[in-house]
């Protein structure tokens, strides 16, 4: 296979030729020096953004709040390291940020509403006393024809204190006849003593957290082989209605069973159009520990949906098959 690469100031634009003939994929990827923001496109057509750097509140923000301005305004803190938008098949943003009614849900985000630190809670998920900050370091590769994106932020106590190191590696796939996918590579180290992470009231949400656009009938589904089941296939997905058809697309989140207390429960609130699958178990603290770190490992794959789940098993079956 011969390849053919070309980084320019903003664009990287990369071909993969197989003979004379194109086989799929020119990447591009788009960094705004200014806001930090890294877009990636696949032959032109957005993917998903990742937002690196801190982002402030949009201009004109406050002239869409209607109601529970003091909730609001406590919570619609400027934010980073995070996906916003997530792009469907035909290039539509799917995702939510700076909502009214939850200001601190950001798109696709891993975050913890009880991060604890030297007997003392942080709420990394609404953005209170605990933040994600970026440290610079950046880059996207690419690799068997797909588009890796790593990142290193630091978990900030009261915005000061490095106390967890973080790396993200978001790696896209092209898309072909069975939808995209998008491998979540998530790392967590601590760097100081004492830091456990927990769901809210350690039984409901944490983890990875998704909140999308009031898409039309949305819809949200779990699927279990078996209720905790240490190695069978697991899921949570959500469903809408296809601008551009009589169809649906959906969005499923698969895990590896190498994650710790997988499968992890699924929590979903219909009404925000927000889903997740959480870690960790619910009634727990985890507890990060220097030079032991915690690694995540999630598929998102944005495909057509279908009325049987065969294709999300053999699915889940390839996702753990990858190293």
């Amino acid at each position: 296979m011969k390849r053919r690469f070309l980084q320019q100031s903003l664009l990287l634009p990369v071909l993969f030729l197989c003979g004379a003939g194109l086989l799929r994929a020119e990447w591009t990827v788009e960094k705004n020096d200014q806001t930090g923001q890294w877009l990636i496109l696949e032959n032109g057509k957005p993917v998903l953004q990742y937002n690196y750097a801190i982002l402030p509140l949009p201009e004109d923000f406050w002239d869409k709040v209607k109601s529970n301005e003091a909730y609001v305004r406590k919570y619609a803190v400027p934010r980073c390291d995070y996906i916003q938008p997530l792009f469907d098949l035909d290039g539509n943003p799917v995702t939510k940020d700076w909502s009214d009614d939850h200001p601190h849900h950001r798109g696709i985000y891993w975050a913890w509403p009880e991060v604890g630190y030297k007997g003392e809670f942080g709420d990394l998920h609404a953005l209170q006393t605990i933040f994600a900050r970026p440290t610079g370091k950046i880059e996207t590769v690419r690799k068997n024809g797909q588009l890796r994106l790593t990142a290193e932020n630091e978990w900030k106590w009261q915005d000061k204190e490095p106390i967890v190191n973080e790396q993200v590696t978001i790696t896209v796939f092209p898309q072909d006849k069975n939808g995209r996918k998008i491998n979540l590579d998530l790392r967590f180290e601590a760097l100081a003593d004492e830091v456990t992470l927990a769901r809210r009231g350690t039984q409901s949400y944490g983890g990875l957290n998704i909140r999308m656009l009031p898409l039309a009938d949305w819809k949200a589904n779990v699927f279990h082989a078996k209720e905790d089941a240490a190695q069978n296939p697991a899921w949570v997905s959500a469903s809408w209605k296809n601008p551009k058809s009589d169809g649906r697309t959906e969005l499923t989140v698969l895990e590896k069973t190498t994650n710790p207390d997988y499968p992890g429960a699924f929590i979903q609130f219909p009404n925000l159009n927000w889903f997740q699958p959480t870690f960790p178990k619910s009634g727990t603290r985890y507890t990060l520990k220097k030079g032991e770190p915690l690694v995540l490992n999630y598929q998102l794959w944005i495909h057509n949906a279908a009325d049987d789940d065969t294709a999300k098993k053999e699915t889940w079956e390839k996702f753990q098959k990858e190293k």
